[in-house]
């Protein structure tokens, strides 16, 4: 374990982990991403629905749209304004255009 400091001024003890835990972690984020994309593409067939004369309810796809767009602005710029998190753009991005559509559609 190694200290690494806190905001505060104090330190905490940080585990580091293996080159096994990273590549687990790494398969994990991987396969989120690809359910998180999977997810947003399932609104496929509501929007076919919506262009065919069965309008949903535009709030679900309209709430996740605007997640994604937080989400994604996290995953360009981090915590410390510069760090990017591959996973979670490539997560969200989908959602973003798959919400919109949806919720576009849907009226």
């Amino acid at each position: 374990m190694s200290e690494q400091p806190e905001e505060n001024g104090t330190s905490k003890q940080v585990k580091k982990i293996t080159p096994t835990e990273k590549k687990v972690l790494h398969q994990i984020a991987v396969l989120a991403s690809w359910m998180s994309v999977l997810m947003y593409v399932s609104y496929i067939p509501q929007i076919y629905g919506n262009l065919h004369g069965n309008p949903s309810n535009p709030i679900q796809p309209f709430v996740a749209m605007i997640n994604c767009i937080f989400w994604t602005i996290h995953g360009l710029f981090g915590l410390d304004g510069h760090t990017r998190d591959k996973a979670i753009i490539f997560a969200n991005v989908p959602g973003i255009i798959f919400g919109f559509l949806a919720f576009l559609t849907s009226f």
